[in-house]
């Protein structure tokens, strides 16, 4: 029992913790809530860092602090810190085709990558629908700035009547689009089903564009 409730008082410091770096975090070195007792530090370090090492790396506290406190998404909760334009808020510091490989996961078993939490729901929705016997392919993901560049020479940009965003503004570019290999079932399933997923369909012309939208 006394395992239990040390555990217990640590999970609380923690939380109380992760409270302070969402409302703006805490000043180097400085702890901004009572550690428990047992928690050790060292002279000059944080309190807070010291508790995590202590229950390990791959503890539920940890996991909560690098989703929630990096400013990305909030842990378990499918929500993310939205700019005014919609965009999470880690995405637009990194700018538009220019995330990095470490903010991007894989969907699937397919060599196709989003922003994180896009592909682990679009991993879902495509299980999901397969178990309805429905198929979805991908056939585009993530766009670098560069790769957008080259498609707009290509296809021309949506604004003159092409098939392309300006480089710089496309869903692609922040990770957060896919276009999908969908026959005409596929489609009425994917109008009925994606929301629950995040996904919706919002360019004209193109019935194969699907944008994921985190809630805010």
């Amino acid at each position: 029992m006394d395992a239990i409730s040390s555990i217990s008082s640590r999970i609380a410091y923690i939380e109380s913790q992760l409270a302070a770096v969402r409302a703006g975090g805490w000043p180097a070195g400085t702890a901004t809530a009572t550690a428990p007792t047992g928690t050790a530090t060292t002279a000059g370090g944080n309190a807070f860092a010291e508790t995590l090492r202590s229950m390990g790396a791959g503890s539920t506290a940890m996991g909560a602090l690098g989703a929630g406190a990096a400013g990305a998404g909030v842990a378990g909760t499918g929500k993310a810190n939205l700019n005014a334009k919609g965009i999470p808020a880690d995405l637009a510091a990194y700018g538009n085709g220019r995330i990095p490989s470490g903010a991007l996961g894989q969907v699937g078993d397919t060599r196709h990558r989003l922003w994180t939490p896009a592909a682990d729901s679009l991993t879902r929705l495509i299980a999901d629908a397969r178990r309805d016997g429905v198929t979805i392919g991908i056939t585009d993901s993530y766009r670098s700035f560069a790769e957008q560049v080259d498609l707009a020479k290509r296809k021309g940009l949506y604004s003159q009547g092409g098939l392309a965003a300006k480089p710089g503004t496309s869903d692609h570019g922040w990770g957060m689009a896919a276009d999908l290999d969908l026959n005409s079932k596929a489609q009425a399933w994917m109008r009925a089903n994606a929301g629950r997923y995040g996904f919706v369909e919002n360019t004209p012309r193109e019935p194969w564009h699907w944008a994921y939208r985190p809630r805010a």
